[in-house]
């Protein structure tokens, strides 16, 4: 995968993403590996992939993200977030926001 500008982008081992809770009115980090899921409340947070500018692994962060919701099938999740434009590709929960803050690092 490559950015509009044709710089290589680097896979990171797992991501670092945030979730807000709403009605709590809380926030909580979610480190993943690759390939792994976390339960949120009634949801199923999955980090599918993480790539980053090798060049600036800090600057940005591009995770594939899917969350699934048993009481919803029809509702299900699964995106590229982008970290420096979180409303680019959102997730629609009443209750949770979540989005990626950077690649983790191998």
């Amino acid at each position: 995968m490559q950015t509009a500008d044709e710089q290589p982008l680097a896979s990171g081992v797992g991501a670092v993403l945030r979730v807000l809770d709403r009605v709590a009115a809380q926030t909580v980090d979610l480190i993943l590996p690759i390939n792994s899921s976390e339960i949120l409340g009634k949801l199923t947070v999955r980090l599918d992939e993480c790539r980053y500018l090798p060049s600036d692994p800090s600057a940005n962060a591009y995770a594939h993200v899917t969350v699934t919701d048993p009481a919803k099938p029809q509702s299900n999740f699964s995106a590229w977030m982008i970290a420096s434009s979180p409303a680019l590709s959102a997730l629609d929960h009443p209750r949770y926001d979540v989005w990626v803050v950077r690649c983790t690092l191998p």
